[in-house]
């Protein structure tokens, strides 16, 4: 059990915070309603020279569930979010819970195989996604699924033209088959549904990962879950009205639906949107909001540094920055503030527990593990409790490596229609991380390995099997394994070792392009290596850790 609610500098953490997460709002509405009601005309998102008011998005989220309702969608139906950083993502989300909807989170970097597993899995009776994914992908796979009513948007939706920085605006149709979602809206402005109170254990949002044992699971985020973690990146950094919330994360992931989204609903900080990640985009967008906050993978902030022009007097707004997703380097953070005189600050969450169960004060210095040289990802935050277990399952005292589990308000009750995932990852509801770490007698935090072969690529998580799999469908493929490697900008990458089949031949580039064109970026390997044969155990398992060795 961690040590560090004994230690002074800390024990206001949890001084005066609720442990039942429906004290202050039972759900994730009643969260935003509350905004809704305090600052109705504050700025709650920018998107290049486009802003929409608090007031403005209620209505529009109105008018999104009206149009779910009038079209056959019932409480608990899945709505599939396949959409980059847009204002969208946040009406079709928040739309979807006041029709009693859960929403269904999916990366747009997914292609036709990655889609149609997370459409079959989730039951989505609704997808909205941007028609350049619907053309490129969507279509392809929509008549297989069970998808009934398919609304199409435009990143070019929400803002002006005035803007010379702004997303170039084709000449766009709708495509057949699809419904418009600005013509939804338009057609249901100034409508209200009927009001919805989800509990604190309804789902509000399934959001897809690889977690330790497999294929994508749906983690069931709760709406009570939301609430809870908002309100910790709200308390333990002082986010306010007052602040401006960059959004260089993804909101499909966790982290930007919690981190950036969920807070700014909560706050209600503006949060400011730049369709996706894109170095010199988000320097522009610092310059011109002034943001104070932000949340992202270490890779964004190595992307700073490395942006054209940005300078030290852009950054001076920006005091609060955290990083998660993958270890920290000490040089990377010394480096960071000294180009730009801030600091960034570890967290650490996974998509089943909402976002962050441990954080670095942000007033503390962060202590560095001496074996591996990483940042301790900090101590736990408010309400939630962290084990270290040993292989029977026994606590073991500081200093000694074993698997984090976690319990706490932020953790999800399971997985998706997924029951024995649930008990084997969460057995008595708490979660069994497959991280290996170990806590210091201050209470501090460290992860030092994982308990399986999962790959971290820059904060995305990359199951082995799944790369494996698709490195099996070529037809010159014999065996193949897949593990991590060092990467100097992701942290970690994906490679591949195959050997081919006796009289068949395949490059490596050629390898790797047929990966390329059926995986999402951050999956397929960056590398492959043809070999005569992988090695393996006298049982016939391949041995991934002497592939790594090498």
């Amino acid at each position: 059990m961690s040590t560090y609610d004994e230690r002074p500098w800390l024990a206001r953490y949890d001084a005066g915070q609720p442990h039942d997460v429906a004290a202050e709002f039972p759900n994730a509405l009643e969260m935003f309603q509350d905004s809704v009601r305090r600052h109705p005309d504050l700025p709650l998102i920018h998107y290049f020279d486009g802003t929409l008011t608090v007031r403005e998005f209620d209505e529009l989220t109105d008018a999104f569930a009206c149009a779910l309702l009038e079209r056959g969608c019932s409480p608990g139906d899945r709505v599939a979010l396949y959409l980059q950083n847009v204002p969208q993502f946040g009406i079709a989300m928040v739309g979807a819970w006041k029709a009693g909807c859960i929403a269904v989170s999916i990366n747009p970097m997914n292609r036709h195989r990655e889609l149609a597993l997370l459409l079959a899995d989730s039951g989505a009776r609704v997808l909205v996604a941007l028609r350049g994914l619907y053309e490129s992908v969507g279509a392809a796979v929509l008549p297989d699924s069970p998808v009934e009513l398919t609304i199409t948007t435009s990143e070019h939706e929400y803002q002006t033209r005035s803007d010379p920085r702004a997303l170039p605006d084709p000449i766009e149709t709708v495509p057949t088959g699809t419904e418009d979602m600005a013509g939804l809206i338009a057609a249901h402005r100034g409508r209200r549904p009927p009001r919805v109170s989800p509990g604190p254990d309804d789902v509000a949002v399934l959001t897809y990962t690889s977690g330790t044992t497999g294929p994508p699971k749906g983690a069931m985020n709760t709406h009570g879950n939301i609430v809870f973690d908002a309100r910790v990146w709200r308390d333990w950094i002082g986010v306010g009205a007052d602040d401006v919330i960059l959004g260089v994360a993804p909101m499909f992931h966790i982290t930007g639906m919690v981190g950036h989204l969920a807070l700014a609903l909560l706050t209600p900080a503006p949060l400011v949107l730049t369709h996706r990640f894109e170095a010199t985009a988000a320097v522009d967008a610092i310059r011109e909001h002034r943001p104070t906050f932000t949340v992202g993978a270490i890779t964004v902030f190595i992307a700073l540094m490395n942006a054209p022009g940005a300078s030290k007097d852009d950054f001076t707004s920006l005091r609060k920055i955290y990083s998660g997703g993958a270890p920290i380097p000490p040089s990377t953070v010394q480096a960071f503030e000294q180009q730009f005189g801030q600091r960034i600050h570890n967290v650490y969450g996974l998509t089943e527990t909402s976002s962050a169960t441990h954080a670095q004060p942000f007033h503390a210095e962060s202590p560095v593990d001496e074996l591996s040289g990483a940042l301790s990802v900090g101590v736990p935050v408010y309400s939630t409790d962290v084990r270290i277990v040993g292989e029977d399952g026994a606590d073991l005292p500081p200093g000694e490596e074993g698997e984090l589990v976690i319990s706490g308000p932020q953790v999800v009750p399971g997985y998706w229609n997924k029951l024995e995932e649930t008990a084997h990852a969460l057995p008595g509801g708490a979660l069994h991380t497959g991280d290996v770490g170990y806590m210091d007698a201050a209470g501090w935090f460290y992860l030092v390995d994982r308990k399986k072969d999962q790959i971290n690529a820059g904060g995305y998580k990359v199951w082995p099997r799944e790369v494996e799999d698709v490195l099996y469908e070529h037809p010159a493929v014999r065996e193949a394994a897949v593990v991590g490697v060092a990467d100097p900008y992701r942290g970690e990458t994906v490679k591949g070792y195959v050997s081919v089949r006796p009289g068949q031949r395949a490059t490596p580039e050629e390898l790797v392009a047929f990966c390329k064109e059926r995986m999402a970026a951050y999956k397929y390997p960056r590398e492959v290596e043809v070999l005569d044969e992988l090695p393996k155990t006298t049982t016939g398992k391949l041995l991934r850790r002497e592939l790594r060795a090498r």
